[in-house]
């Protein structure tokens, strides 16, 4: 598997996520989904175009979002799996510590640079209006608490919440690789404990300036985070997942009955027989059972399948591998090119030809800039890698 996730430390400066070094016989894999997902982020957060009825949410419980956490547990048991041993937890755990402030401020960073775009867009258009869109407006009306409320995540925008919610993953990360060491069962139930608790109990952070909280719950996201971080672990040591035919056809047969679910709009069935909302409903905020579901198995198919394992296996100088690759500076120029997408569609009286122009060139700045940012590494290399 792939060595580095960019969200996570690696052999970079700190600062762009730009690599010093990239392994020669890197696998690719992880890259070309983190790239897709990605890129079908910033699709999805510019609605109103034509390009984001082609996006997975359109066709299953579950969407780029859950498919990126999971992957980022994936990526996050290879970079760490094996070094979290005794005597070097304190270094390893500080080292991870600091990643989670670098997406703290990336956040905070993403979240000005949003509040500029949508005051500029009111200013320059002359649409006052904007300033109630993304929930920006308690900000406006409560300046000095607002920005308080901001700073200590007790504030966001709309659309600029993935990050915060990486953050203190991040920050259980050691608490968790030290249960895997006790037991990966531990880690595991305490995970699922902690999931269901969150949904049942309504356990969240919670926003300063309204009664709301936070749309992705880090208490309830950390799930799906410590199930791929365990599955990497586990095939790090040898024990491969079980490619039983009962295990394909369920896991074919639940994304097969998403499918028709989302397309036909079955949403006014109830089977919830009483049960809470977690185990039965379809809530992103605290991942409800039924999207961890669909992801989970949307992921076992791609892994048992070899075919799909041959087309991620690309060359290091492939598109997709650089964006995935260069994951955080990319997600923080795609959010940030979504925001203006927003503020153009708003202007435009929601056109969706603007809008699907527009997303059409973000996606090929997200590949100018990924490879941007590869001949930049390249430049502190004493060669460049070749595939």
């Amino acid at each position: 598997m792939l060595q580095k996730l960019q969200f996570e430390p690696s052999a970079d400066d700190g600062q762009t996520g730009t690599k010093r070094s990239i392994p020669a016989k890197r696998d690719t894999r992880l890259d070309v989904f983190r790239a897709l997902c990605l890129i079908t982020i910033f699709v999805n957060h510019v609605p109103g175009q034509y390009l984001e009825y082609l996006t997975p949410k359109n066709f299953g419980f579950s969407d780029s979002a859950e498919a990126f956490v999971l992957i980022s547990g994936l990526s996050a048991g290879l970079a760490y799996g094996r070094k979290f041993n005794v005597g070097n937890r304190l270094a390893l755990s500080l080292k991870i510590w600091r990643r989670a402030f670098t997406l703290y401020v990336a956040h905070i960073m993403t979240s000005i640079i949003t509040l500029a775009i949508f005051a500029g867009g009111a200013l320059y258009f002359g649409r006052q209006d904007l300033i109630s869109e993304i929930n920006i407006r308690p900000l406006v009306d409560h300046t000095e608490q607002g920005f308080v409320a901001m700073v200590l995540l007790g504030h966001q925008l709309g659309y600029n919440n993935i990050l915060s919610m990486y953050a203190v993953v991040f920050l259980l990360l050691p608490g968790m690789l030290w249960l895997y060491g006790r037991s990966p069962l531990l880690l595991f139930v305490a995970s699922a404990a902690l999931w269901l608790a969150a949904g049942v109990f309504t356990i969240v952070p919670i926003n300063f300036l309204d009664e709301g909280y936070w749309f992705l719950n880090p208490w309830s996201w950390q799930f799906l985070f410590v199930i791929g971080m365990i599955c990497m672990m586990r095939a790090r040591a040898g024990k491969r997942l079980p490619r039983h035919p009962v295990l394909v056809a369920l896991s074919a047969g639940y994304v097969t009955l998403s499918f028709f679910w989302v397309v036909f709009s079955w949403w006014n069935i109830d089977f919830s027989y009483g049960l809470p909302a977690v185990l039965t409903g379809f809530d992103k905020t605290f991942l409800s059972l039924t999207r961890l579901l669909h992801v989970l198995a949307l992921a076992y198919l791609l892994a048992v399948f070899p075919v799909f394992s041959r087309m991620a296996r690309l060359r290091l100088d492939h598109p997709l591998v650089m964006i995935g690759r260069h994951s955080l500076p990319v997600f923080i120029l795609g959010t940030i090119l979504a925001m203006a997408g927003q503020v153009l569609l708003f202007v435009t009286g929601r056109d969706p030809l603007w809008g699907s122009l527009f997303v059409i060139v973000g996606i090929g700045l997200h590949f100018a800039y990924a490879r941007y940012l590869d001949w930049l590494g390249g430049l502190s290399r004493p060669e460049a890698v070749r595939a």
